[in-house]
């Protein structure tokens, strides 16, 4: 499945990886573009829209080996040969499971606050239940949304990270799939060592990568290092978008050296 993209060519000259960058669930595009607009200085810069997200096509299917077959269709219909990827959450796992599909196409691999693990819990039921009252009560505004999300979510910056995908009354992501499929988003299929440098970027308060995965983490990406940002949840790369992003350059410089 080709995705939806946006590219941004290099604003100066460069010897540069392509750079693929892959949301979350319930994101777009846009999520990351807070990296987009750093990295763009100097790398070609691909932004996609994930299945059934944005403006992609949709599918009955969710799982980590299709979200990777489409990163690679993705890639080949951009006439991309080798790219650096970095994906957060849900995206941070399309990329790994790209390593298993297709490792030579992959030059360097970024994981924004996930781990190769099968989570087994339910973080988005309350993210469901907000989108599906603003569903069936028919609102048409963002304004109408935002409310009748308060009585479901209590943190305001995820309410205005789900508007972003509210557009003309209707959300932008397929949400009876995501229900349906969430095991397989939560969930990992185990996948070949990876045997090149990986970045792992986890906030300092998130549940998603802890020292409980450090083992899976390891066996599946043996020359991974974590960087810990102090003081960031989940949404590490929006609460603390400049330390995500020069443990990000470090990372793709010692590569380039």
């Amino acid at each position: 499945m080709k995705l939806n993209t946006r590219a941004q060519t290099a604003q100066h000259p460069h010897n540069n990886s392509p750079v693929v960058l892959v949301h979350g669930l319930f994101g777009s595009l846009d999520n990351l573009g807070v990296l987009a607009r750093d990295l763009v200085q100097d790398h070609d810069v691909l932004q996609v829209d994930m299945r059934n997200h944005g403006l992609s096509p949709r599918s009955p299917e969710m799982n980590y080996p299709a979200m990777a077959q489409d990163l690679l269709d993705t890639l080949d219909a951009n006439q991309i040969d080798k790219a650096t990827f970095i994906g957060h959450s849900m995206g941070g796992k399309a990329v790994m499971a790209l390593s298993a599909l297709a490792p030579e196409r992959i030059n360097q691999l970024v994981a924004i606050d996930i781990a190769p693990v099968d989570y087994k819990v339910r973080r988005h039921d309350e993210i469901f239940a907000a989108v599906n009252a603003v569903s069936e009560a028919q609102a048409t505004t963002r304004q109408q949304a935002a409310a009748l999300m308060r009585d479901h979510v209590n943190e305001e910056g995820v309410i205005q990270f789900l508007l972003k995908s509210f557009v003309e009354g209707e959300w932008r992501f397929n949400v009876p799939v995501l229900w349906d499929q969430y095991p397989h988003i939560v969930g990992w299929e185990t996948v070949p060592a990876w045997d090149k440098p990986a970045l792992f970027v986890r906030g300092g308060n998130s549940p998603y990568v802890t020292e409980a995965y450090r083992d899976a983490l390891l066996a599946q990406f043996p020359q991974a290092r974590a960087h810990v940002i102090a003081g960031a949840g989940h949404w590490v790369h929006a609460e603390k978008p400049e330390a995500v992003m020069r443990a990000i350059r470090r990372y793709l410089t010692e590569k380039a050296n």
